[in-house]
């Protein structure tokens, strides 16, 4: 992860913004006098709070890790589409 002083963020904010957003990678930005924090795309933000949604609750993060597993030893099944007519 790239990091940027808060400084240099505020002078080329827009710049480090369309960057995050491109690149679709977070940015961390440091602070003297403070945490740091990190930039990130709106995109990559919702898809991350809804794994942590979805792997909220034991049960059905069990089931998600089961199905990968299922799909990386091969036993995926490639279905059609339906038209949404």
């Amino acid at each position: 992860m790239d990091a940027l002083y808060y400084s240099y963020t505020r002078q080329h904010l827009t710049a480090v913004m369309d960057k995050v957003g491109q690149d679709r990678a977070p940015i961390l930005i440091t602070r003297q006098k403070g945490e740091p924090v990190v930039m990130m795309s709106l995109d990559d933000y919702n898809a991350l709070e809804e794994t942590a949604y979805l792997l909220r609750s034991p049960k059905n993060a069990k089931r998600l890790a089961k199905s990968i597993e299922s799909l990386r030893a091969g036993r995926g099944v490639v279905r059609e589409l339906l038209n949404e007519d």
